[in-house]
């Protein structure tokens, strides 16, 4: 992994079925160089994953932190919620491709991974391609952050169009 910028600042949550992963992935990333903040859960007793994710993404929309990365049992709960909060483009990511479009096609600033739908191995491998893909910045990916930020605003998608 290629050494990070020193403002790369991380964001983690995850509920109880993904607090075993966050404490190995928050390892990996301080080894890597990164600054991580660690929302919670810090134990493996039973809790709700909207807690944890809505932290999170309230974090990184607020500019507070450059990413965030949200953990459950399959992810899908966790992205569900931490898309609630506008500004945040959460991708639950299962493979290495998956991680690279989610920020090179679709700027995703919070990922979201399944505990007991991957291995930690694997969960490494789609966090290094996750944060070293940068947004590809081609106008139609562009295009079409712009309608999704314009339904964020309570806008149609007719009503996006003439915004982009």
């Amino acid at each position: 992994m290629s050494n990070p910028s020193p403002s790369k600042r991380i964001a983690l949550g995850s509920d109880h079925a993904g607090f075993p992963l966050k404490e190995w992935l928050k390892g990996k990333l301080e080894e890597a160089g990164y600054e991580c903040y660690d929302f919670g859960t810090h134990d493996p007793q039973s809790c709700d994953y909207p807690d944890f994710s809505a932290a999170v993404a309230h974090a990184v929309a607020s500019g507070q932190f450059d990413t965030g990365i949200v953990i459950c049992g399959t992810g899908i709960g966790s992205s569900i919620a931490a898309n609630k909060i506008p500004g945040v483009r959460c991708a639950l990511c299962w493979n290495e491709y998956t991680a690279r479009m989610a920020r090179s096609h679709n700027d995703a600033n919070v990922l979201a991974l399944g505990a007991r739908v991957i291995g930690s191995e694997l969960a490494w491998e789609i966090v290094k391609v996750w944060l070293e893909t940068p947004f590809s910045g081609e106008e139609r990916h562009k295009r079409r952050l712009g309608k999704i930020s314009a339904l964020e605003n309570s806008k149609t998608v007719r009503e996006a169009k003439t915004l982009c």
